[in-house]
């Protein structure tokens, strides 16, 4: 049986960025939390000791936020929101029940995904500024006391809301069977494209495939 030739979804720098942005946010949130709740204090162990956790959270927080300014800049035209998305939101119950029988006209990324991407564009913002406020080693002695307090707690929000966003996007990427797949190796069959990303996979089915690898489209 010959096998099905695969379309290139997300480029190797692409996936590279993805997964060292995955790792820095792994150690930063996991210190963060263990200095939001006390009980969770030995989490800050994996940056070696606590000094080191204090000294390093912050630099490694504008590693992940360098990542996702990457990111933005080349997915930020496929998240831009279409009058094609209201048909994803008017079916979500049938989406989310796994029933892909119905044309949902859906671009690279669906409405939640858009939602999902604008929402962690928007808390890692709001957790650069907060976090060069509080940052003591350099910016926090600049603010006085009540501007520390309130940019303290927006930190300690807008960290726990991100980490919410991160276990959605984790969870739905397992949810559906093939994403992990398509962005640890970059390519996805054009069967799981025409489920998921109907209209993406319309558009670039007739490309040829000079910019594929042998064997695949993209």
């Amino acid at each position: 049986m010959k096998k099905e030739r695969m379309i290139l979804r997300t480029p190797l720098p692409d996936r590279l960025c993805h997964w060292a942005m995955v790792v820095c946010f792994f150690l930063v949130a996991l210190s963060g939390l263990s200095w939001l709740f006390p009980s969770l204090n030995w989490l800050n162990g994996v940056f070696g000791t606590p000094q080191m956790a204090r000294v390093l959270h912050p630099f490694f927080g504008i590693v992940v936020f360098a990542a996702l300014v990457y990111l933005f800049i080349r997915f930020v035209k496929y998240n831009l929101f279409e009058k094609e998305d209201r048909i994803w939101l008017e079916n979500v119950k049938s989406v989310t029940a796994g029933d892909h029988s119905k044309p949902l006209r859906i671009g690279k990324y669906n409405a939640g995904q858009k939602f999902m991407f604008w929402g962690i564009m928007g808390l890692i913002c709001v957790l650069l500024i907060s976090g060069l406020v509080i940052w003591r080693a350099y910016f926090a002695h600049l603010f006085p006391i009540p501007v520390l307090r309130v940019a303290l707690l927006l930190h300690a929000v807008a960290g726990v809301g991100l980490m919410l966003l991160i276990i959605g996007h984790i969870y739905l990427a397992f949810w559906v069977k093939g994403s992990i797949r398509g962005m640890v190796t970059g390519y996805v069959s054009h069967a799981w494209a025409r489920a998921h990303h109907d209209r993406w996979h319309d558009q670039i089915s007739g490309k040829g495939a000079d910019k594929t690898k042998p064997g695949s489209v993209q």
